[in-house]
């Protein structure tokens, strides 16, 4: 496909054996790859509904998210080991491998798995859930381009992961 490229996961999950809910993109941004950490776009919303989920300021470098994550018992890592995608658009994701599930479910008492964005739910419904027997609840993407849910409607969706912490 013209313009797209293969993408390798180049970071690893975050979770403890403490997390209890496994929140899954389908796979890392250009800019979480430069990153090298989940969610690194500036106008991607989920670090600031995570916030305001537990009335917290929103986190803002790479170690503030991972001590937000272990604070609140959230696990993080993406349905896709790699694929062909160009740019960031879920919808140009093509030949897609998945990561192993049962890598942070054996470790961790994951109470609920859930996924941002339809793609990443198709994929994990595809790919995953035959692999790992645990369904996922989907969640609206936080990105810029889901211009159809404001914030505070994300935060309202969002709310659905704190009955599994």
């Amino acid at each position: 496909m013209k313009g797209s490229e293969r993408v390798v996961h180049e970071f690893g999950p975050f979770y403890d054996s403490d997390s209890k809910v496994l929140i899954l993109g389908s796979i890392p941004s250009p800019k979480s790859r430069e990153q090298g950490f989940y969610y690194g776009h500036p106008r991607n919303r989920f670090w600031s509904v995570l916030a305001a989920l537990f009335c917290e300021e929103t986190p803002e470098t790479v170690e503030d998210r991972k001590a937000f994550l272990t604070r609140h018992r959230i696990a993080l890592w993406d349905v896709l080991d790699s694929c062909e995608i160009r740019g960031a658009e879920d919808s140009s994701i093509r030949d897609p491998q998945p990561n192993d599930m049962r890598l942070i479910l054996d470790a961790a008492d994951i109470a609920a798995v859930f996924t941002t964005g339809g793609k990443a739910a198709k994929l994990y419904e595809k790919l995953c859930l035959p692999v790992c027997g645990v369904p996922a609840m989907s969640l609206p993407s936080t990105s810029p381009a889901n211009c159809a849910f404001s914030t505070d409607r994300l935060v309202k969706e969002y709310g659905k992961i704190l009955k599994y912490l």
